[in-house]
């Protein structure tokens, strides 16, 4: 029967070769998709609470892999490793490395500086590797993770809300969300924290 998946706006599509890396074969539906991704993603956030995460492996290739790993691991093969081809958005995907440095050494300069408020850091890092766009899929909601960890472990602080919902549904809080990341992309990053703090 396959995996038949329907895609949400921003969303993005999985080519027939990353499908089939799903590890749970009984899995045909969206919904059913959505249910074990969510099972893995609390399994992640309890890692997350367990595990001593300093600035250092924050901001580094390997906790971004090794977070997508704990978040999709249980349910895709290719979790955790890079993607190798292009998407409906994001960067080419050679230049995934690169970009991540660039945005690690920027992070590490607005920490040191106090270029930027606490949530304006971790939400400026959260936009950028969401545009970067690491992974075949769970790009999103990944970010919104990182996010998370670099507010709570390296500033000390809460976690952002993300108007309480995981924008898996196609509802009122993904639309915002969409909208606030494109404004985001044309430079203003205020609805996006906006948006994260509600």
């Amino acid at each position: 029967m396959g995996l038949r998946l329907k895609y949400k706006k921003g969303q993005t599509p999985l080519n027939e070769e990353e499908k089939e890396g799903l590890l749970i074969k009984t899995i045909s539906l969206q919904k059913e998709l959505d249910e074990f991704e969510q099972l893995n993603i609390e399994k992640a956030i309890e890692w997350t609470i367990h595990t001593n995460l300093k600035q250092d492996r924050i901001l580094s290739e390997k906790i971004i892999k090794d977070l997508h790993k704990k978040m999709f691991g249980d349910v895709w093969k290719w979790a955790g490793e890079f993607r190798k081809s292009e998407k409906n958005i994001g960067i080419k995907w050679p230049q995934i490395g690169i970009e991540l440095k660039k945005i690690f050494d920027d992070t590490k300069y607005w920490i040191e500086n106090e270029t930027y408020p606490p949530k304006e850091i971790a939400i400026r890092f959260k936009h950028k590797i969401v545009q970067i766009h690491c992974f075949p899929n769970g790009n999103g909601r990944h970010s919104r993770m990182m996010a998370d960890i670099i507010i709570e472990s390296i500033f000390g602080k809460e976690i952002f809300t993300w108007n309480n919902s995981n924008m898996v549904k196609g509802d009122k809080s993904r639309k915002k969300y969409i909208i606030a990341l494109k404004d985001a992309d044309n430079g203003n990053i205020k609805s996006l924290l906006k948006f994260a703090a509600s």
